[in-house]
């Protein structure tokens, strides 16, 4: 009986003690949207600029080194990633590299989001990309 009770308080102990990682499975949101500044070819006179749609957003969970979702921005340029739980998140997207640096012409933009309670929304800065 004694040693039923000390298993049982050991597994209440571990149960405890684990937290759950970020990612699905919460009642959290990120929000934001993309703005483009359109420029011509050359990068070197701005054309328009607008909320753009179509363009990709991604998300990373925690100190992940790869992307856990995408999310294709809306006609208004918006995303959404719905679900997660407290934690750390990284977004990224890529815009095209105004300083000549980059190999591939393309930069990578970034912001972190960090929940540390249920039900939040954060609502992101937009970025703001060179297309």
């Amino acid at each position: 009986m004694k040693f039923q009770f000390i298993l049982a308080a050991l597994l209440l102990i571990v149960a405890s003690s684990c937290s759950k990682e970020e990612g699905p499975g919460g009642n959290c949101t990120i929000e934001g949207k993309v703005y483009v500044l359109d420029y011509n070819q050359e990068l070197t006179t701005k054309l328009d600029e607008f909320y753009g749609s179509e363009i990709d957003v991604y998300l990373i969970y925690g100190d992940d080194i790869i992307y856990s979702e995408d999310f294709k921005t809306n006609y208004d340029g918006s995303y959404r990633f719905n679900y997660l739980r407290p934690g750390k998140y990284t977004l990224f997207t890529y815009s095209e590299d105004t300083t000549g640096v980059s190999e591939d012409n393309k930069i990578t933009i970034f912001k972190t989001v960090e929940f540390t309670k249920n039900n939040v929304t954060s609502t992101v800065e937009d970025f703001v990309i060179v297309k």
